[in-house]
């Protein structure tokens, strides 16, 4: 059974549409991840509100401690690294990454940012073998198939591939980016535009980013429905 790790980016706690002041990018992981389960009950999610608690930035004893060789940390290491290894258990343990994300100043938001700083360690999810310098680094979330789903909101518009302003875009690259360094390359990208325009742009804007992610969790778990089906033999 396909396992979810919902990850909330937003600093607003609430759902655009039923909250005042709420977060859209929240309103799309929410109707992802309540649409996923009503296909399968039986789902099992962890959820992680990096927006609303954000993981701590790394500081010199992090690096200290990440760049250690197991055999030579000290006992104060473990107490450092144990809130990187909570991340990373959980991101491990996901089949399916669903991260709702706003575009903030053309990037990520700095509370996802620090997740992927915590994340994002050797040994744990990435190798370096400096012997093979044309290639020396080893993702070690490919050891089976992930998909992670990218759902984010914007204030304006044109920052689709392709648009005026995709150039401007750093949040999905960025975090693409990430996420294939480690491992996880079967990407999924559903976002909302016009925000600060709001009104009928907007709105058509919602209901589109809605009908795709309907469309994506019906072909995602059709797929995974498909990898339990047994073999047929003659």
């Amino acid at each position: 059974m396909p396992h979810l790790l919902h990850l909330d980016a937003s600093a607003r706690p609430g759902l655009a549409g039923t909250d005042e002041h709420g977060s859209l990018s929240r309103r799309l992981t929410h109707r992802f991840v309540s649409g996923w389960q009503a296909r399968q009950p039986d789902a099992t999610v962890t959820r992680r509100d990096v927006g609303g608690a954000p993981p701590s930035f790394i500081d010199q004893r992090w690096i200290q401690s990440a760049f250690t060789p197991p055999e030579r940390q000290e006992p104060w290491m473990a107490a450092v690294l144990a809130e990187s290894d909570r991340l990373i258990d959980e991101l491990t343990a996901a089949d399916i990454v669903v991260i709702g994300a706003p575009l903030y100043n053309f990037g990520m938001p700095a509370a996802l940012k620090a997740w992927v700083d915590q994340v994002v360690r050797m040994g744990r999810t990435v190798d370096y073998d400096p012997s093979r310098p044309d290639d020396p680094f080893t993702p070690l979330l490919a050891d089976r198939p992930r998909h992670a789903i990218i759902l984010s909101s914007r204030g304006g518009a044109g920052f689709d591939p392709g648009g005026e302003l995709a150039h401007m875009n750093h949040l999905e690259p960025g975090l693409s980016t990430v996420l294939e360094f480690i491992g996880i390359t079967r990407i999924h990208r559903v976002a909302i535009e016009h925000q600060e325009e709001g009104g009928e742009p907007l709105a058509a804007s919602i209901q589109a980013a809605e009908r795709r992610i309907e469309a994506l969790i019906d072909q995602l778990h059709a797929q995974f429905q498909a990898s339990r089906e047994p073999a047929v033999t003659a």
